[in-house]
């Protein structure tokens, strides 16, 4: 059995509500009986308004001018049934209604994917990444208003030159109180996030092609610095004066033989103290950036510190293991205490993982399979980053070799 749609469009004035003789123009879309009113933003002398022919009478300019504007109406009302229709999605009046007045997905606007987003990830990642994309999306908005005068463009707009230009405006732009504007791999990141909510908008049909199909981002390898095992040895064995850098220190140099990241560390009570399967005292927790499980046999140099702060008063009022600290003092303190062991390198919380990954581990012979699971990366190529392997390490590597040769021969 064939089933068939009435379809009509109507136009019509509210002549109660008329003041000084006009009223506003009105049309009525009807599918089937369902009724979709669109305000026109015209309004219509009540006096010339024909109800019959749904437009106004005579033949002066100002009826012919509304008149032609009602045909142009009534023929993008017709092609918005039609798109529909053919395009085999149930042909409803508010569909039509959405379509004409610009509100369907295909004019879904970049300030609505960043929204859509914003709310999507809020309760999945941590807080320090939905920070990030907040530092992102500052910088979007600072683009549109400085760049393209406008606060929010159709998503339809963005094009290779959009990403292009948006490279080009965060390269030069000076963030409010940095000394220097921002560094390639920095831009680099900004651009990355923006493609996931383009990409997400992409997977949801709010935009038909994605504009990042061409667009290949170029990081700058680069020396991720760590502490050599002197230096190291320097900072364990500095008696600090100022209780407040003994305690960075410890934090610092427990990281370096865990390899945990401050955000894990400040959080570790007992429980995360078990038994291995070797007998030996491990750390079991999970990254809070990632979510995946951390397990780390104890060191003897980490299972000290934590015996220097078994029941010591400020781990008995946090209920940790260790001090907690904010991660702007820890940093800052930092700085006082290179300054005072006299450690030249530029000395962050973070670099006690790379410390840990080359120094301690790789370095010692570790394999870097081994070390990829002790830091709690899912990919290999992730330790690689943090990882190398030190010139000591290459020798000794290459004396043996040298070794094996000759007893060969």
């Amino acid at each position: 059995m064939r089933s068939s749609k009435t379809f009509s469009i109507l136009f019509w004035i509210y002549t109660s509500r008329a003041k000084n003789n006009e009223t506003r123009i009105y049309a009525r879309i009807t599918i089937n009986g369902e009724k979709a009113n669109i305000s026109l933003k015209r309004k219509a002398d009540i006096r010339t308004w024909d109800s019959q022919r749904q437009r106004a009478k005579g033949n002066n300019e100002t009826s012919r001018v509304l008149n032609h504007y009602l045909d142009q109406i009534h023929a993008q009302l017709i092609q918005c049934y039609q798109e529909i229709k053919f395009s085999s999605q149930l042909v409803t009046a508010e569909l039509i209604k959405s379509k004409f007045l610009g509100e369907g997905d295909n004019s879904k606007t970049l300030q609505e994917a960043l929204k859509y987003h914003k709310r999507k990830i809020e309760k999945t990642l941590t807080l320090g990444t939905v920070k990030n994309f907040g530092v992102t999306e500052k910088y979007i908005n600072s683009y549109l208003r400085k760049n393209l005068k406008t606060n929010d463009i159709y998503l339809k707009q963005l094009n290779y030159k959009f990403l292009s230009d948006f490279e080009t405006f965060l390269i030069t732009y000076y963030p409010k109180g940095h000394p220097k504007a921002m560094g390639n791999n920095t831009v680099m990141k900004h651009i990355q996030r923006l493609r996931k909510i383009i990409t997400l908008a992409y997977h949801i049909e709010w935009i038909d092609k994605d504009p990042f199909v061409r667009w290949k981002p170029s990081f700058e390898s680069t020396q991720r610095e760590f502490l050599s095992t002197h230096e190291l040895f320097n900072l364990e064995n500095y008696k600090f004066p100022l209780e407040r850098l003994d305690r960075v220190r410890d934090l610092f140099v427990f990281s370096c033989y865990t390899g945990i990241s401050y955000t894990d560390i400040i959080k570790l009570t007992s429980d995360n103290i078990v038994l291995g399967i070797d007998g030996n005292k491990w750390i079991i927790s999970k990254r809070q950036k990632t979510n995946t499980p951390i397990k780390v046999p104890l060191l003897q140099q980490a299972e000290y510190i934590l015996e220097k702060y078994t029941n010591h008063p400020v781990t008995m009022v946090s209920e940790t293991l260790l001090p907690v600290i904010t991660n702007e003092k820890i940093n800052l303190y930092l700085k006082e205490i290179a300054d005072a062991v006299g450690i030249r390198k530029n000395l962050t919380f973070h670099m006690a993982r790379h410390t840990f990954a080359t120094t301690v581990t790789l370095s010692n012979g570790v394999p870097i399979e081994t070390v990829s699971k002790l830091l709690g990366h899912t990919k290999l190529a992730t330790t690689q980053i943090y990882a190398r392997v030190l010139d000591k390490k290459i020798s000794e590597d290459v004396l043996m070799l040298k070794k094996k040769l000759a007893n060969q021969n």
